[in-house]
């Protein structure tokens, strides 16, 4: 959609090196709010000739590293690509998909093969047959829950298949980081299912940065507004201070426009107006305060503004269909 000549027109100027620290303010807001929750690691060596198979799983992400070897990646919809050493994956979605030796290879669900405890979260699998004692590949895979805090909206404008090779300039430092991620599973030190837990965050946040910083391949909604440093503005304050009660207004004088052209324009970028973005956000923050950081639901209201627990048990239940206590009693 072509920007309105107004919105132009009262967008004070910025220089690129202005509207490059602004978006990185609010990419930074996203990857501090990422975290990966309940990851089972496998580390994998397999033989010549090899086919394993992952379930569909919403709500989930799975990561992959290929430490040696090569493979073929096929995705839920057929398509294949190919993999070699140094390869990292993240698939947002949790989408199912096979990782085959070649494209003939027949292939087995992950949890027909035999595992062999290497510590706490993480388990050893050998389809190497014994007549090939050095093993064709070898590749680390973890499951686990995928929250964005705040911008969860975001993971369903990601792509399926979100690929980086670690050599390549668009992820620096991402060597290093599955380098330690190897020494840390094969080593067994004491903590090592801890460590690797927050290296796995690591890794992901710098490919999703990465996924940003070459363009989100055109996407649409929030990851617009990650690259328009007017909307950034305001996504940033909404964000920064979730429970302050915002009016349209406040939020166009952040981006420096008039309110009826700040509205029209936030709406076709996002998808929804200014305020309803804000009350979703509260929402998806207090789901995650209750059922992650253990707060009480007062704790949770005042933290967000609202002047009683009634008012945010409303709130709450109209926009995540049930009340904060029937979550609260669902998840104990």
């Amino acid at each position: 959609m072509m920007l309105s000549l107004y919105f132009l027109t009262e967008t004070p100027n910025m220089t690129t090196k202005q509207q490059f620290a602004l978006s990185s303010d609010l990419i930074s807001e996203l990857l501090t709010g990422m975290r990966l929750r309940g990851v089972q690691y496998r580390r994998v060596q397999t033989g010549p000739v090899f086919g394993l198979g992952f379930d569909d799983k919403p709500g989930h992400a799975y990561f992959l590293y290929l430490a040696a070897g090569s493979a073929l990646l096929r995705t839920d919809d057929g398509k294949l690509k190919e993999l070699k050493a140094g390869s990292a994956v993240l698939m947002p979605t949790g989408g199912s998909h096979q990782l085959l030796s070649d494209a003939r290879a027949s292939f087995q669900h992950i949890d027909k093969f035999g595992v062999a405890p290497l510590g706490e979260a993480v388990s050893g699998v050998d389809t190497c047959p014994s007549t090939h004692p050095t093993p064709s590949a070898v590749l680390f895979y973890g499951c686990m829950e995928f929250d964005l805090g705040g911008m969860q909206g975001l993971v369903k404008l990601m792509p399926n298949t979100m690929m980086a090779v670690t050599e390549e300039n668009n992820y620096p430092g991402l060597m290093a980081i599955m380098d330690a991620m190897k020494r840390e599973i094969c080593s067994g030190r004491i903590g090592f299912a801890g460590i690797l837990a927050r290296l796995a965050e690591v890794a992901a946040a710098m490919i999703v940065r990465g996924w940003i910083e070459c363009g989100c391949e055109n996407a649409s909604g929030l990851v617009a507004a990650l690259r328009d440093p007017r909307l950034a503005r305001a996504i940033l304050a909404i964000h920064r201070h979730p429970g302050r009660d915002w009016s349209v207004a406040e939020l166009a004088a952040e981006s420096h426009v008039s309110r009826s052209v700040f509205a029209e324009r936030f709406k076709a970028t996002i998808g929804v107006p200014p305020l309803k973005y804000a009350t979703e956000l509260r929402m998806r923050l207090a789901s995650q305060w209750l059922s992650h950081e253990g707060l009480s639901i007062d704790a949770v209201a005042h933290r967000l503004g609202y002047t009683s627990q009634a008012a945010f048990s409303r709130a709450f239940k109209r926009i995540n269909g049930q009340s904060p206590g029937a979550l609260r009693h669902r998840l104990s």
